[in-house]
């Protein structure tokens, strides 16, 4: 009989992953879109960036246990752009520039930890997706953001 509860509430535990998801990309896109988007007056700018991250949410609500592998490039992408900040303010690396507010500085620390959450959810959640599944969503959902992040530099979109 143990062994049953164990199961189901294990079973429960993974059932809650795509909600953690979707939680994660949700504090991602309020930090950059209503945060950053709103202080600097680039609201279209992150808008665009942080459109991955609907698509994640999207499915984290749904339950769909492909969620975490949409999730993952995604997090894995605002986290590296996070900590390549966090370098260049510690005056630690001239990979980007740039003058940081207060609050965007705030926001790179939502960001960061909203995407590590988001990653460790993923790691401690098994997915019952194909390999092929799982890479093909993985290797989608890095494309798209990569994509969007590129289009948001666009003079159509980057000042506005």
């Amino acid at each position: 009989m143990q062994d049953l509860g164990k199961n189901t509430a294990v079973n429960s535990a993974q059932g809650l992953q795509p909600l953690f998801v979707s939680g994660c990309s949700l504090a991602i896109i309020a930090a950059l879109v209503l945060g950053v988007g709103i202080g600097s007056h680039l609201v279209l700018r992150h808008a665009v960036q942080t459109l991955p991250l609907w698509i994640v949410m999207t499915l984290g609500l749904r339950r769909s246990r492909a969620a975490g592998w949409a999730g993952l490039p995604v997090f894995l992408f605002w986290l590296l752009l996070m900590a390549a900040i966090w370098l260049y303010l510690l005056g630690l690396s001239k990979m980007l520039s740039g003058n940081f507010s207060t609050l965007e500085i705030a926001m790179t620390v939502v960001v960061g930890i909203a995407s590590a959450i988001g990653i460790v959810a993923f790691i401690q959640f098994k997915s019952h997706l194909s390999p092929w599944g799982m890479a093909g969503i993985f290797i989608v959902l890095a494309a798209v953001q990569v994509l969007c992040f590129r289009l948001s530099f666009l003079p159509a979109i980057a000042h506005r």
